[in-house]
């Protein structure tokens, strides 16, 4: 992003694109992940560029090794991981093997890249792990169960994982952003078992999502909470994207859960 000063300290990118449209710091690597692609680039800085699957933890562990052997890396370096799949439908419309992959890529593939770099930030005695998640960590997707159960499941991975690294120096903080104007509802993988009893809510659903983009925020708020974990002397473990992160998570907080049940469907055009 223009304007956004180096941090001083080589990153780790998880992706070749960002879905959502993010310039990290100069160094950095963006990422994306979309159907039929879950291909890796990472970029150290100033300009060694490697390449790996999210779903082969041989090429990981391979690029991990050739990152520690870099001569421009003599301190702890930073990994951004951001890559995701949105699956939309019913949850009883995916199948297992759907779900799966789904989780293959959203969660299993963070896990891999983690792994990789580990010995490399334990031996440096530092480092700092940032996964994006999404405000769907920790309130209820209806028609997206299972992407957010992904980042459900992330949410708890990460803050666990942050407890267990601080012996070593290494932090890991969550980014939390809202609606955020990218490709992501376009690129959207559709179940595969569609069910007729299901078709007006789906369409619904995506219609509203659609809708959402046009008022969605810029994805220069998703990086500005990047660089805010990236360059903290203090990094806090969760980081809200954006005046609406916010304030669905003050509300997912402090409303009562009746009221908020409430308003979550009636946002979403469900019968209340």
């Amino acid at each position: 992003m223009p304007g956004i000063p180096d941090s001083g300290i080589p990153v780790l990118g998880d992706g070749c694109r960002t879905p959502l449209g993010i310039s990290v710091p100069t160094g950095a690597a963006n990422s994306c992940e979309v159907p039929q692609k879950r291909e890796v680039v990472t970029h150290l800085r100033p300009s060694i560029t490697l390449s790996a699957d999210l779903a082969r933890q041989h090429e990981l562990i391979d690029a991990a090794i050739a990152v520690n052997e870099a001569p421009t890396l003599d301190d702890a370096f930073q990994v951004l991981a951001d890559a995701g799949i949105g699956l939309l439908g019913g949850a009883e419309e995916s199948s297992i093997a759907q779900v799966r992959a789904l989780f293959d890529v959203n969660l299993f593939g963070v896990m891999r890249v983690t792994n990789a770099v580990l010995p490399s930030m334990r031996q440096a005695r530092g480092g700092r792990i940032i996964n994006v998640s999404s405000v769907l960590g920790f309130i209820p997707a209806p028609y997206a169960a299972h992407y957010s159960a992904t980042k459900h499941a992330l949410e708890g991975y990460s803050e666990s994982l942050d407890h267990e690294l601080r012996a070593f120096n290494v932090r890991v903080s969550l980014i939390e952003p809202a609606f955020t104007r990218s490709v992501f509802d376009q690129n959207a993988l559709e179940a595969d078992s569609l069910l007729k009893e299901y078709d007006k809510a789906r369409a619904g659903n995506r219609a509203m999502l659609q809708q959402a983009m046009t008022t969605a925020d810029p994805p220069e708020v998703v990086a500005d909470a990047v660089l805010r974990a990236a360059t903290a002397s203090h990094p806090r473990r969760r980081y809200l994207a954006g005046k609406v992160a916010g304030q669905i998570s003050v509300l997912r907080r402090f409303v009562p859960a009746e009221m908020f049940d409430k308003s979550l469907r009636k946002q979403l055009h469900l019968p209340v």
